[in-house]
């Protein structure tokens, strides 16, 4: 059920994102560099404006796709360069020994995860390409040898499945197409989703919650950390509470109906361009 939510959650917001960035790019193409492209959404809406007297619709059309493509891409460059600066401080940082016992532990060797030395509670996993898990000295002072393991095998789960990259990725599209607030809806839910399976991958590999359960319930009374600048995904920053409540009654589910308003508002802009599209064959 979990990852059947998670997969049509992360699907959808793919699929609205790629149709809409698709004929923003080929309608900038267009502007910029002469392109002829027939059948064109984003096209045809400027053109319908400015053809019934609505040039300043027009032109608003044309700044928001440029505002969105530019907001794009600008996002993408800035988190590459955030996520390479944050590598570089955490060098700093790095506690050798117990970097190499962990991944020789866990890993057979291959560094996949880093220790810090900060007295904080901190356990995540970042980098967009090949994911790190990042643990603290303090995180290993709070927990005991059990739930500390608990915590390994839930950033693991997210290391696996590239959760950071995916994660981004549903809250770039949420952020940037504010016009589609379903997306915003979307990255709410997804970050819950994968939360949640990581927390059942890391029962599976102990045979019980009760060692994840004590490390949420540590996590929450000693309180979240910061978030930080880059993209990364955290075992204490999302839904813990709703994470203990699943843990001691399973069967207890969220309401996961899509929101009515944020759902009409979306649907309705995908109708009126589907409608345009229509207009400008005909």
């Amino acid at each position: 059920m979990w990852n059947n939510r998670s997969k049509l959650i992360f699907g959808s917001s793919v699929l609205i994102a790629a149709i809409v960035l698709f004929q923003m790019g080929m309608y900038s193409m267009q502007v910029l560099a002469g392109w002829e492209l027939h059948f064109n959404l984003v096209e045809v809406c400027s053109t319908l404006m400015q053809n019934y007297g609505l040039s300043t619709f027009a032109y608003a059309l044309d700044a928001l796709v440029f505002y969105t493509l530019f907001l794009m891409l600008f996002a993408v460059v800035r988190q590459i360069v955030l996520s390479k600066n944050a590598y570089k401080r955490l060098k700093t940082y790095r506690h050798e020994w117990h970097t190499a016992a962990f991944n020789y532990s866990y890993n057979g060797g291959k560094e996949r995860i880093i220790v810090i030395d900060h007295h904080a509670p901190i356990a995540f996993t970042m980098g967009l390409w090949k994911p790190r898990i990042i643990i603290s000295t303090g995180l290993m002072g709070l927990l005991d040898s059990n739930e500390l393991e608990a915590v390994i095998y839930h950033e693991m789960y997210h290391q696996k499945h590239r959760d950071p990259i995916k994660t981004f990725a549903v809250s770039l599209f949420a952020s940037v197409m504010w016009y589609l607030p379903i997306l915003k809806w979307s990255r709410q839910k997804y970050k819950i989703v994968r939360e949640v399976l990581a927390d059942h991958y890391a029962i599976s590999r102990l045979g019980t919650p009760a060692h994840l359960g004590s490390a949420l319930f540590k996590m929450l009374k000693r309180g979240q950390t910061a978030p930080m600048p880059f993209s990364y995904v955290s075992f204490a920053d999302t839904s813990i509470n709703y994470r203990i409540q699943q843990l001691v009654e399973p069967e207890t589910d969220d309401s996961w109906k899509l929101p009515f308003t944020p759902a009409m508002i979306s649907l309705q802009v995908l109708l009126v361009l589907c409608a345009m599209f229509i207009v400008a064959l005909s």
